[in-house]
């Protein structure tokens, strides 16, 4: 029997929208919090809260303790993060693992469609 593959839909464009429904988990990544660096510096916390693997592990996690109910997609809004294409290349597997939680999200979740900005 084969493993169910969750597809995630990525938004990169201010105002975009996707209808989601109640299979649907959102995931929403920050832009810059504004907490003592310029757009675009490296800082452990804004790239904590902008890993989306990591975040796609922690759904995972959530949903088999029960805290989250089960979903069948993904929809991930990075209008907000200044390089989209980070993302795109965490979610298709170009950026290196740096966990086992990476190899986790690669065999769970695939990249299904984004939009780029205009």
């Amino acid at each position: 029997m084969s493993e169910v593959v969750i597809p995630v839909t990525l938004l990169t464009a201010p105002g975009q929208f996707v209808p989601l429904d109640p299979d649907t988990a959102l995931i929403r990544l920050p832009a810059n919090s504004g907490h003592g660096h310029a757009d675009g510096e490296v800082c452990i916390a804004c790239a904590a809260q902008t890993d989306v693997r990591a975040l796609l592990h922690n759904l995972l996690e959530e949903r088999r303790r029960g805290l989250r109910p089960p979903f069948t997609r993904v929809v991930v809004d990075a209008s907000a993060v200044a390089d989209p294409h980070q993302v795109v290349l965490a979610l298709t597997g170009k950026l290196p693992a740096q966990a086992l939680r990476d190899h986790t999200v690669a065999r769970k979740f695939h990249l299904a469609g984004y939009s780029s900005a205009p």
